[in-house]
This record gives structure tokens, sequence and C-alpha cells, in this order.
């Protein structure tokens, strides 16, 4: 996207909601969505609403609500495009001084649409601010009471839909993991973990603080489950006791 350096009036914020229960977000993310002019809730192709939208409503009172279809990709320049029409619309409202704040799940730069829009912002002279929200991970570590790591623990990250010689090269090295994406191959990842003796302590959480949340803790008798995108799990290597 060629963008002209330009003094824009309205400020841009990237906005972290968190993973789902509206009371974890910031002061700071709250009074971001409160002065806003626009709020642009990102929504995927197949799905009608967002997630995001719900988590940061209670906070929402007479901003003009805009809905950016974003595609689920592995490779941002297959779909650049897309983006830099959403962009394009950002850069609009900004020109006419109108404070963005463009909502996301989690944390803005982590699994995020918001950093392909935030490179695309890049040269384009739009005051950027990015709030930082609580990320999955930790806040279903809280929730269950299971730390996420111990010590000197090696913690991985890991997106379920990469491949499979990948999650398990990761996993030999790591004393605790999370899996993020648990969805298209649960049942595969049950047995992953099985393999790399990590099965004992894992515990998934799908939808973590909306209202259709699920916990699963016996892995190996929900394999068969269909899950939802937002699901993912907590495990370490043998067993501990919280």
């Amino acid at each position: 996207m060629d963008s002209k350096f330009e003094d824009l009036e309205g400020n841009f914020y990237g906005v972290g909601v968190g993973p789902g229960d509206s009371e974890l977000l910031t002061i700071k993310a709250v009074n971001a969505i409160k002065n806003a002019d626009v709020i642009i809730a990102p929504k995927t192709e197949k799905k009608d609403g967002s997630v995001a939208l719900t988590i940061a409503e209670p906070y929402i009172s007479d901003s003009e609500i805009i809905f950016q279809t974003f595609p689920m990709v592995k490779n941002f320049e297959e779909s650049k495009e897309i983006f830099e029409q959403n962009t394009k619309q950002i850069l609009e409202f900004l020109r006419s001084g109108k404070n963005v704040a463009f909502l996301t799940l989690g944390d803005p730069m982590f699994y995020s649409t918001y950093i392909y829009i935030l490179r695309l912002l890049k040269n384009s002279g739009a005051k950027v601010t990015t709030i930082p929200g609580v990320p999955a991970f930790l806040a279903i570590a809280s929730h269950i009471g299971k730390a996420a790591a111990y010590g000197n623990d090696i913690v991985t990250i890991i997106p379920a839909t990469a491949q499979k010689s990948k999650i398990i090269d990761a996993l030999k090295i790591s004393d605790s993991a999370i899996l993020m994406k648990v969805y298209k191959n649960f049942d595969e990842i049950v047995g992953i973990l099985d393999a790399e003796n990590m099965i004992e302590n894992a515990v998934l959480i799908s939808r973590y603080g909306l209202d259709d949340e699920k916990i699963f803790e016996n892995l190996n008798a929900h394999k068969s489950d269909k899950l939802n995108y937002l699901s993912t799990i907590l495990t370490r290597r043998g067993k501990v006791e919280d």
C-alpha cells in the first residue's frame, strides 16, 4: 500500500479487549473506547458478529460502529488487497478528524489482525497508540488455578494449526506449553501430547469468559468433540499438583 505521509487530525488506537471477560479490559483501553468516534469491529467472512465488539460493548455509548471483514490467512501477502481496503477506510476517518479504536481479541501484538493494519499505517502519518490486552492463555491460567510456568521452565506457545512435525519438535524442548487455535485437529493434538508425556496435566478451555465457555480436563474423553477456534490448551511435562 503506497501511503503518502500526511498530517492526520484523528488518533488511531489499537485496543486489546482481552479474551472474553469485559471486566478484564485495562482502564486505558476503556478510555480509548469511550472516547472513540468510530469503533472498528473486525469479523471473519464466516461470522456475522464480532466477539471483540461483544466484549467491549459495555463501554461503548454513541460511537459509530464499523464492521470490517478480514480473511483467516497464514500469508498476509495473499490477501493484502483486503487489508489495504480496510486501512484506506480507517485513513478516511482519521483525515476527517475522528478518533478511531480498532478492537482486537487478547493483545493487539499477539496473533492479531491489527499487526497488519499497523504495518500498512506505518508511513501514513497516523498518530497511533497500541493498548495491550490480557492474553487468553494467562487469563486461563488464573481462571483454572494452574501456573503457566514454574521457576526456569522453558515455555512454548504453539499454534495448533502448525505442521505436525513443528509441534512435536517444539514440545520436545518444552517444560510447559500453550497450544492455541486447537479446533481443526484436536484429536491429533491429544495424541501428540500423550506421546510426549504432556497429556496428564493438560487442560483445555474453549471460548474463555464467554457465555458458552467449556473446560476439559480429561482431553482423551473429548478428543472427538468439535471445538471453536478460540480454544487453548495449557499443559506441562509429567504431572504437577497446583
